[in-house]
């Protein structure tokens, strides 16, 4: 077997765990008071559905590619067929700059959400970065989920995905529970009207839409490890666009449930959200669940984008964009464990820093994900004129739709970049520090100029063949 091959381990229900409960976040069900207070419970609600139908739109790009170019750090590979070198790591750089600046914040995040309920933990020594004070127990616990979470990935895709499983298959449970009190023993009258007296009701929606967004990432992981599924590869586009309708299907269902068991304009006061909301109308043990949702999350995000980041590392090393010493793959566990190590690296460089930090990486990387969801489509479009009889499982029958989702991502970007919203990155700190990351990025490039690019181990014979037939048409 090749060193630079791995295994195919993951069943359809292990994808759907990755993609779905990976998009399941951590926040989202605390922060609803600040959104409830901004923009009104319909604000958020329906913000959330319009960004889940552009979330869709966007993700039929990655759909229909995954199901004809079936190979680890998917993207990365429609980069390079597209666009050459330039686009294989432009692909890359986009997504592992969001990836990586969420699990650097997740290191220590863990310790804080673990804070809310044992306060001891946030207590003792410590130090304090960027004006947020970390204590060593906290940020100890941090290393010790991360250690735990790259053990996972280390051991391969298959005890990844099953683990997973499991975690979604908790959230999903609690999720159905609040859901269920909240819509029986809740009223209507507690949500509706869903807007404050002086809000415009759409301009609201759209405000959220922005970052409702930032909520409805990690679903393109079922590209990068499509290689690494057992199913038909039809199966993987389809699982694509499920992630995302499971993930925004059970944002908006908790949501409401919580505006409909208490009056959202009361929990719109409060500082903990839906957690708050359930404590307050009765039922403390259900505010717990609540607050054990949001620890779940924060752990299928964790698993996910750790499997996901290492194998966009891994299609990068393999094809000798960066060194291919890294693309070795762990004879018996069938997993790039090099890369996951430089991944385990990177994720701890940057995880000590601190929430007071790392607020700035996760803006840059909200940005580089919307610029990776238009880069994806830009990629489907060419490809499209390339080698248009390419077979694809997935095929969008007008590529109007995906190009709509691309331009509302482009969109988002620019709104993001352009420092005349108040969604712009914060001036200067932000911009310096993407700066920074192209920079990174462009010496990688050049470096890569001094070594051969491996297509036959990038693309592998399957798509060699694919592409050369398609061309000969």
């Amino acid at each position: 077997m090749s060193t630079k091959n791995v295994g195919k381990n993951i069943s359809s229900w292990g994808l759907i765990s990755l993609g779905a409960g990976g998009t399941i976040g951590s926040s989202w069900i605390y922060t609803n008071s600040q959104f409830f207070r901004e923009y009104g419970a319909g604000g958020e609600i329906f913000g959330m559905l319009a960004a889940a139908v552009l979330a869709i739109l966007a993700a039929l790009s990655f759909a229909e590619l995954a199901t004809i170019f079936v190979r680890s750090g998917g993207e990365v590979v429609y980069g390079y067929v597209a666009f050459g070198k330039p686009g294989a790591l432009f692909a890359a750089w986009t997504l592992l700059g969001g990836y990586i600046s969420s699990l650097g914040f997740y290191v220590t995040a863990s310790g804080l959400l673990l804070a809310r309920i044992w306060p001891q933990i946030a207590q003792g020594p410590g130090y304090t970065f960027a004006g947020m004070r970390i204590s060593f127990l906290q940020l100890l616990i941090g290393v010790m989920i991360t250690l735990g979470v790259y053990f996972l990935t280390y051991r391969g895709a298959k005890i990844a995905s099953q683990v997973q499983i499991l975690l979604l298959l908790g959230l999903v449970i609690l999720g159905l529970i609040l859901m269920i009190v909240g819509f029986t023993k809740g009223s209507f009258h507690n949500f509706w009207p869903a807007f404050n007296a002086h809000q415009q009701p759409v301009p609201a929606i759209i405000r959220f839409v922005i970052p409702a967004m930032t909520f409805l990432t990690g679903w393109e992981s079922v590209a990068a490890l499509a290689e690494e599924a057992q199913m038909p590869a039809k199966k993987i586009g389809l699982i694509v666009i499920f992630s995302i309708v499971i993930a925004a299907s059970y944002y908006i269902g908790v949501l409401l449930s919580s505006a409909w068991i208490w009056p959202w304009t009361k929990t719109a006061h409060l500082s903990m959200g839906t957690i708050d909301a359930f404590n307050h109308a009765g039922f403390p043990i259900l505010g717990d669940l609540a607050f054990i949702i949001a620890f779940l999350g924060l752990m299928t995000g964790f698993l996910n984008l750790f499997s996901a980041s290492s194998r966009l590392l891994f299609s990068l090393t393999r094809g000798n964009i960066l060194p291919q010493w890294f693309a070795k793959v762990h004879p018996q566990y069938q997993t790039p464990y090099r890369a996951t190590s430089l991944i385990l690296f990177l994720v701890l460089a940057i995880g000590w820093m601190g929430k007071g930090a790392l607020i700035y990486f996760l803006d840059i990387g909200g940005f580089l994900i919307a610029l990776a969801w238009a880069f994806n489509t830009l990629c489907l479009m060419k490809i499209r004129q390339q080698y248009p009889d390419l077979k694809a499982g997935f095929r969008n029958r007008y590529l109007l739709l995906p190009f709509l989702g691309g331009l509302g991502a482009l969109i988002v970007a620019l709104v993001s970049l352009l420092p005349v919203t108040k969604y712009s990155l914060a001036w200067p700190s932000e911009y310096v520090l993407l700066v920074l990351w192209a920079l990174l990025g462009l010496a990688v490039y050049l470096g890569s100029l001094k070594r051969p690019l491996d297509v036959q181990e990038l693309l592998g014979s399957d798509i060699l063949s694919k592409l050369k037939k398609n061309s000969q048409q």
